[in-house]
């Protein structure tokens, strides 16, 4: 794939050091940084506009942004600005960046931008690239920086730090944007990044890179959190944003202290959906109670039943509603279809009759009703009532 330089500051190029990204602004201008450049100076002088009827305006709470670059493209870095200011404008920042030694494929950006009062939260999907963010690459400065990935591989490295500060999958980093980093994504990364502001965050970031595990019970009620965020943002009033803004700073404020206090009813639905993604994993387990939920979530029993009593539902009412559910998928989709006694015990239900009660009064018709009504019998379902 051809090189890419995004918004380069003039008289700063991107070179090559021992397969690694490093900014270097007295060596002469590589032919790459020249184009950048000339691409900046464009930009100023209007040659380059972006095309406004589809940028989002300055206030609006979520946007997209979505760029394609073949790796054909004769000048792939006009056309990469062309497509994201098309887009977004100015209104998200673009670091500099430039593409992997070896690396001649198709280069793809995509990201969800969701403002949360002050601060930001990103889902991102990126081929390989490298670059820097923070200091004099004057990309998102001042700002404490989460990188939740999910798949693939983020890196960063200090200017006087030689090391590399690997995030796979399943980990999280937090750092303090203001020194400046160097960074590289593998191919087909996706994470979850937050910028926030950092009053509150910086005497517990300092300028580290903090790297913990996303399985840590602390980052478990963050990351669900942020998906109740991401569904529920659009709705919210003005001040529930900010309410929306002081419950994931808390919650951050926790994984970093590896201690969250939930006693707080604005981190109730944090909690709920956090308790109810553990109970998903663990619908099979006999012994599933609420002290384990709460065990691995490392709150309080009596904490949880609170957050779920504000949603008008118990802890078990819950978890035998998603085992009849689960029950439900199987009589639906099996190829052949398990008796009703067998659906019972893998559930966990004392007995057929149970389950059968159970199943009619939250679907209003048997197992073995509504299995011949889901489709053709290539099976059995007995119903033993």
């Amino acid at each position: 794939m051809p090189r890419l330089y995004l918004r380069a500051k003039e008289g700063e190029a991107i070179d090559r050091v021992k397969g690694r990204a490093s900014l270097n602004g007295n060596r002469p201008l590589s032919r790459l940084a020249e184009i950048a450049v000339q691409f900046a100076d464009n930009e100023r002088s209007g040659s380059l506009r972006a095309l406004g009827a589809d940028v989002p305006a300055p206030n609006a709470r979520q946007y997209l942004v979505d760029v394609s670059v073949p790796s054909a493209a004769p000048d792939p870095i006009e056309m990469l600005h062309r497509g994201w200011d098309q887009q977004v404008g100015g209104v998200m920042p673009i670091p500099p960046v430039t593409s992997p030694p070896g690396v001649d494929a198709d280069y793809r950006v995509r990201i969800l931008h969701s403002k949360v009062d002050d601060a930001v939260v990103e889902d991102l999907y990126s081929e390989a690239i490298v670059g820097g963010t923070g200091g004099r690459f004057n990309h998102m400065n001042d700002r404490v920086v989460v990188h939740l990935v999910q798949k693939g591989e983020w890196r960063f490295s200090g200017l006087r730090d030689p090391d590399f500060v690997s995030v796979g999958s399943d980990q999280l980093c937090i750092r303090y944007n203001n020194p400046p980093w160097q960074f590289e994504i593998d191919p087909a990364t996706r994470a979850q990044v937050l910028v926030l502001p950092t009053t509150e965050l910086r005497p517990l970031v300092g300028d580290r890179a903090i790297v913990s595990s996303q399985t840590d019970p602390e980052a478990q009620l963050l990351m669900a959190y942020l998906n109740l965020l991401r569904a529920t943002l659009k709705d919210l009033t003005d001040a529930g944003v900010r309410a929306a803004r002081n419950a994931m700073m808390e919650l951050l404020k926790g994984v970093l202290a590896h201690r969250v206090v939930v006693d707080e009813p604005q981190l109730f639905p944090a909690l709920l959906q956090a308790a109810k993604e553990v109970a998903e994993a663990h619908l099979l387990d006999a012994d599933l109670a609420p002290r384990d939920l709460a065990q691995a979530l490392n709150v309080s029993v009596r904490t949880l039943h609170r957050a779920f009593a504000g949603a008008d539902e118990s802890v078990m009412a819950y978890v035998r509603a998603r085992r009849l559910e689960q029950a439900r998928l199987e009589l639906a989709a099996s190829p052949n279809r398990p008796a009703v006694s067998e659906l019972a015990a893998r559930w966990h239900f004392s007995d057929s009759s149970h389950f059968t009660r159970a199943f009619k009064q939250r679907y209003g018709e048997t197992p073995t009703a509504y299995s011949r009504r889901a489709g053709p019998d290539q099976g059995h379902a007995p119903d033993h009532t």
